[in-house]
C-alpha cells in the first residue's frame, strides 16, 4: 500500500520522531532533496534504508545533525572542518571527517570506513525532526538506488511509498540538488568528493585550495559512476534532438524540436537550472521517449554540479 504524504505539523513531527525511535523509516524534506531518514545509531534501522532503496552497502550514508555540537560528538573536527561548518552550516555542505572514538553511528552508515559524512540541513522540518529525536538521522535521497532524486513528497511516494512508515510533505525542495561533499579527514587538505550548489570557488574563499578526488574509491554518497538516472537513456551536449527523443534544454537559444521538451532555465540561470534538474528529468522520462537529449550546460560555478549529475545519469548502467 502506497503511503499518503502528510503535512509536517507538530503532531506529525511528534509521530515521526516516535516512529524513528522505534526503528522506522521516515522520508522528510531538506533544502536539497527529500531524505529517507532512520535513527543513525540503530544498526537495524540503517540496514532498512539499504533494503528499501536497494542500495549497495559499500555506498556510505550522510548523517544529518542539529548543529556543530552534535557533529563533534560523532566526528573529529579539526580547524579546517570547523571553519567550513561555521561558514556553510546550516546548508548544503556535507563534511567527511574521521569518526570519533566513541561515535554511536552505525558502522553500516559509514560503509565500514573510518570516516563519517555529516551535514546540518537548512530546513525547518528537518531541523524540527532532528531536534525532537535528539539523535543523528542517516538519510540518503528518498528514491530507489541509482534513480532520479526526489524533490517533492509525491516523488517519494511514487518511488518508495510502499516501503516506508511515513512521508512528511514539506513542499518542493528549494535547492533541488544534493549537497556538496568535501573530505577534511586528513585535517590538512580539502578534497571535493561531490560538487553541489556550494561551489568550488566559495569553498576556496574559506579554506584555500580544494583538491578534486580521484574518483576511484567510494568515500561518500553520489560517487558511483552510474547514478541519478532516469529510465530513458541520456545523451549529453546535444546540438539537436531526434523526433523520438525528449529535449532537456538550457538558455534562450534552444534547438528546434517538435517532441517533449523542458527548459532548465530560459534565462540561462544555473541556480534555477539546478533547482529544476531532477523534476524536469522526471517529467520527460514519464513521456517514455527513446532517449533524453540534453543541451550543453556551462561548467562554471554550479554548472560543475549539474554536469556531474548529468554525466552520472548518462553513464552505462551497471
Amino acid at each position: 500500500m502506497t503511503l499518503t504524504p502528510i503535512l509536517p505539523d507538530q503532531d506529525a513531527i511528534e509521530l515521526a520522531a516516535n516512529c524513528l525511535h522505534d526503528g522506522g523509516l521516515v522520508a522528510f524534506p531538506t533544502e536539497t532533496v527529500y531524505g529517507l531518514g532512520a535513527d543513525a545509531t540503530n544498526d537495524r534501522a540503517v540496514a532498512r534504508i539499504f533494503e528499501a532503496k536497494g542500495r549497495p552497502q559499500f555506498n556510505p550514508l550522510i548523517s544529518h545533525v542539529s548543529g556543530l555540537e552534535m557533529a563533534m560528538e560523532l566526528g573529529q573536527f579539526g580547524a579546517l572542518a570547523k571553519e567550513l561548518a561555521d561558514a556553510f552550516w546550516p546548508g548544503p555542505l556535507t563534511l567527511v571527517v574521521k569518526r570519533s572514538h566513541a561515535c554511536p553511528v552505525s558502522l553500516l552508515a559509514s560503509a565500514g570506513l573510518e570516516t563519517i559524512a555529516l551535514r546540518m540541513p537548512n530546513h525547518v522540518v528537518a531541523q524540527g525532526l532532528i531536534n525532537r529525536v535528539q539523535r543523528p538521522l542517516a538519510a540518503p535521497s528518498a528514491n530507489p538506488s541509482g534513480g532520479v532524486s526526489p524533490t517533492t513528497a509525491a516523488h517519494v511516494a511514487e518511488g518508495l511509498g510502499d516501503r516506508l512508515d511515513m512521508i512528511l510533505d514539506g513542499g518542493p525542495c528549494e535547492v533541488g540538488l544534493e549537497s556538496t561533499v568535501v573530505s577534511v579527514s586528513d585535517g590538512e587538505d580539502v578534497r571535493l568528493l561531490r560538487p553541489g550548489t556550494i561551489t568550488r570557488s566559495e569553498l576556496e574563499a574559506v579554506c584555500g585550495a580544494v583538491v578534486s578526488a580521484d574518483g576511484h574509491a567510494i568515500e561518500a554518497p553520489g560517487m558511483l559512476a552510474s547514478h541519478y538516472a532516469p529510465n530513458s537513456a541520456v545523451r549529453l551536449n546535444a546540438k539537436s534532438a531526434s523526433p523520438n527523443e525528449a529535449l532537456l534544454a538550457f538558455g534562450p537559444d534552444i534547438v528546434p524540436h517538435t517532441g517533449p521538451s523542458e527548459n532548465l532555465s530560459p534565462a540561462g540561470d544555473l541556480l534555477e537550472a539546478a533547482a529544476n534538474l531532477f523534476t524536469m528529468l522526471r517529467r520527460l522520462d514519464a513521456r517514455q521517449p527513446k532517449g533524453i537529449a540534453v543541451m550543453p550546460i556551462p561548467q562554471a560555478g554550479i554548472g560543475e554540479a549539474i554536469n556531474d549529475r548529468l554525466t552520472r545519469a548518462a553513464a552505462p548502467r551497471s
